[in-house]
């Protein structure tokens, strides 16, 4: 065996498997991705079916949900008009690119921005439907905890985030198929030239998810963050007070984060861990269809897997046991796993040898042991059940600074077994198979991401069902059943990233290994000990402390605009008797009811407006480094350098991810943890409180943008492989000196408009340098 020298093929002394036609690999993939769509429309009319807060009498409920809803859609719209423009000029340089330099023919250009558009728009469409669908389901959620039992509300929570998963899976696979097989036969029956065009595709999903995770990122913290400290650390409101202006925005960025955000970031990683396989596995057909065939497998196995999710515990809210709970979902991950692993290994008999069959099966097999291995390890370290998080509330005693100390050093620990269960998958499935082996464990690890990625969408939903409760003022009763679908949604959610993380990583570093493969220099070309390998490897382990540090300012900094609104507004917002919202406020912490015509309705409005223009406008400077970064390097300096950049962010990038999820997650349930305990507006829950509001962009903002960053450098690098074939060092360094040119007049530009910037801007003069911080007295 070649073992960890990633190279393609096996030596197993096998008979070559029987050439797989278009058809054979077409028909599976597309038709269980038919079927998904099918399943989609079922689940979908399923929900509609569900009870609204008319049912009941209580008609505010829809009304904040459609103020949710209205929200959210208007934050995808802006996203989405500014992430065309940015695709277009994208494909147009593509296009360019390849039609001077084309790889495969001379149509190169065209087909490789037609693909880069096609996998934008796909990922666009799957977090677009994702979206109506988990803002309807919000409310349909509260109804079914008023109407009926904890199982009620679970079940249309988790059908939202079934749709959202399936969505997914049926677009991604659906769309890479049609586009390979589109681009086989214009390539006269080629896989590889298919391939090197069909990288374009994943590109395309790479930027979008970029967009997505970045400005949805910034806009869920910076509102969660404003609402978290003028409302429960200032005012000593609940999280959900209808008083507190940010309530809203905070509400729609759960959304945009983890539905939209989440959905775009796994559907990346589907199609990039398809795609590398099959690049990688390019000289034997069946190895080019597995993948394809693996995928549409797990899609059809995890449509069973959903039919099991279900509890029979009573709604305690934060008073549950969540291992319990947990089983609700995990024994539908489990049944569909077990039953993929079954097809995967009558797929891999039928496709080959026996030898080089059970290498392979062994190898999918790892692949989805490791995802679920990764998924309990970030449990362990979330899950206010464990001691982890227990001992980060235990430091509420001493103040905010041990809380935050304690949920540092969790953080750091969680990156232990997660980095080793990482390390141990890629040894084993390298000496098995080579590169395909881990590239196929990969696709092992997401296959069944249709189910998988619905208990991470479950999340937000289940988040909004207990918010609108709370607005709505609802029995203490129903708030207690949505309490409990909230805390699932906690560890299921911090679960997902950690389940995220680990598909980045092996999704990555396969794209490293297809591109090393595509650019065809010899192996020794690629010794750490070399220079220009080690200058490389420096350059891309600072990129991911580059993207974090400008992802946590921009959530810093539009925070500051949110709370200096919200600030505002609890001054200046008067009803018609001219008593004002902080008035209001005062009254119902003390207790007192206040008549409906007395009360003070805040402009929530204002604060979702604030916090879409501020998202969209902040993501511009990450989204630039990422893709210009590794365009930059492979042209000035060459091809070795990149590949050392590669590496330096795919290990950097996932320390640091795992890292921030957990730690960020762990301080997230020390919060509740004290919820659960009746001591949330204590000095211990205060604490832990402010130890939240740091947690937060850790883990929803920072860590799952680097998942985005590292496939993005990697799938970057591939598309422009064929550029970078057998070239030296500085060979291109014009075109990277133009490259660089760009990237440097582009950083002047928006340091210029203050979008790079320490903070945000102040009023001229050295009183405003001087002047303290406003905040408020209660």
């Amino acid at each position: 065996q070649e073992g960890f020298a990633m190279e393609v093929g096996s030596s197993t002394g096998e008979v070559p498997s029987a050439r797989a036609s278009s058809l054979q690999i077409a028909l599976p993939a597309l038709g269980a991705s038919f079927l998904c769509l099918v399943f989609v429309r079922a689940l979908w009319r399923r929900l509609s079916k569900y009870a609204t807060g008319k049912k009941i009498g209580v008609p505010q409920l829809d009304d904040l949900a459609a103020q949710i809803k209205s929200g959210a859609m208007a934050f995808l719209q802006e996203e989405y008009s500014q992430m065309a423009r940015f695709v277009l000029c994208l494909a147009a340089v593509l296009g360019v690119l390849f039609t001077v330099h084309p790889a495969v023919g001379a149509f190169d250009g065209p087909l490789v921005a037609a693909s880069f558009i096609a996998g934008a728009a796909l990922s666009a469409l799957a977090g677009w439907v994702g979206m109506l669908v988990a803002t309807d389901a919000n409310v349909r959620t509260t109804v079914a905890c008023a109407m009926g039992s904890l199982n009620s509300g679970l079940q249309v929570a988790f059908t939202a985030g079934s749709v959202m998963g399936f969505v997914v899976v049926s677009l991604g696979l659906g769309g890479l198929t049609l586009c390979f097989v589109v681009l086989r036969t214009v390539t006269v029956g080629s896989d590889a030239g298919a391939l090197q065009l069909l990288s374009g595709f994943s590109f395309g999903a790479s930027t979008a998810a970029l967009f997505a995770r970045v400005a949805g990122g910034i806009y869920t913290k910076a509102a969660d963050v404003a609402a978290d400290l003028v409302g429960k650390v200032e005012a000593d409101i609940d999280e959900d007070d209808p008083h507190n202006p940010a309530v809203i925005a905070d509400n729609v960025g759960d959304n945009v984060g983890d539905v939209a955000g989440m959905g775009a970031d796994l559907f990346e990683s589907y199609v990039g861990s398809i795609l590398a396989a099959a690049t990688l596995g390019s000289e034997d057909p069946s190895k080019v269809a597995l993948p394809f065939l693996l995928s549409a497998a797990g899609a059809i196995c995890a449509m069973g897997g959903y039919s099991l999710v279900s509890t029979k515990q009573e709604g305690k809210g934060w008073d549950v046991h969540l291992g319990s709970l947990m089983w609700a979902m995990e024994k539908g991950f489990y049944a569909a796993g077990a039953a993929f692993i079954v097809v995967a290994g009558v797929i891999c008999s039928s496709l080959f040898g026996q030898e080089e069959a059970m290498c392979i099966f062994v190898c999918i097999a790892i692949g989805l042991l490791a995802g679920i291995a990764v998924g309990k390890t970030t449990e362990y370290f979330t899950s206010f059940d464990h001691a982890p998080v227990i001992s980060i509330k235990d430091q509420g005693h001493t103040g905010p600074a041990t809380v935050i100390i304690q949920g540092l050093s969790v953080g750091m620990f969680s990156t232990v077994p997660c980095a080793a269960i990482l390390a141990v998958s890629i040894l084993v499935c390298a000496w098995l198979a080579g590169g395909y082996g881990i590239a196929i464990a990969s696709v092992g690890m997401l296959a069944t991401l249709g189910i998988t990625l619905a208990s991470d969408a479950y999340g937000p939903v289940a988040d909004n069902a207990g918010g609108l409760a709370e607005l709505a003022n609802m029995d203490a009763s129903v708030r207690r059943k949505t309490d409990s679908l909230d805390a699932l949604g906690n560890t299921t959610a911090a679960v997902g990233k950690g389940f995220a993380i680990g598909s980045a990583v092996l999704t990555s570093l396969s794209l490293l290994a297809a591109f090393k493969a595509q650019v065809d220099l010899p192996a020794g070309a690629f010794d750490v000990c070399d220079p220009v390998v080690l200058s490389g490897l420096l350059l891309g382990a600072m990129l991911p402390y580059l993207f974090a540090a400008l992802t946590m300012l921009s959530v810093g900094k539009a925070a500051g605009e949110i709370i200096r609104e919200v600030r505002r507004q609890f001054r200046e917002v008067v009803n018609a008797k001219g008593i004002t919202l902080m008035s209001a406020i005062r009254r119902a912490s003390a207790g007192e009811h206040i008549p409906p015509e007395e009360d003070v309705v805040p402009d929530s409005d204002r604060c979702v407006a604030l916090a879409t223009r501020a998202a969209i406008r902040e993501m511009f400077a990450p989204a630039m480094f990422a893709i210009l970064s590794p365009l930059v390097i492979g042209f000035l300096v060459g091809p070795r350098c990149l590949m050392g950049a590669l590496a330096g962010s795919i290990v950097s990038g996932c320390v640091l991810a795992i890292f921030m999820a957990n730690a960020g997650g762990a301080w997230d349930n020390a919060k509740k943890l004290c919820e659960k305990l009746g001591i949330k507006k204590d000095a211990i829950g205060k604490a832990c409180i402010v130890a939240d509001t740091v947690g937060d962009p850790f883990k929803d903002t920072s860590g799952p943008a680097l998942n985005i960053l590292i496939k993005l450098m990697a799938i970057t690098a591939l598309t422009i492989s064929p550029l970078l074939k057998n070239r030296a060092d500085w060979e291109t360094w014009r075109t990277g000196l133009l490259l660089l040119s760009l990237t440097a007049s582009t950083t002047m530009a928006l340091v210029r408009r203050g979008v790079l910037s320490w903070g945000v801007a102040s009023p001229p003069g050295k009183e405003a340098a001087a002047k303290a911080p406003e905040t408020l007295s209660f």
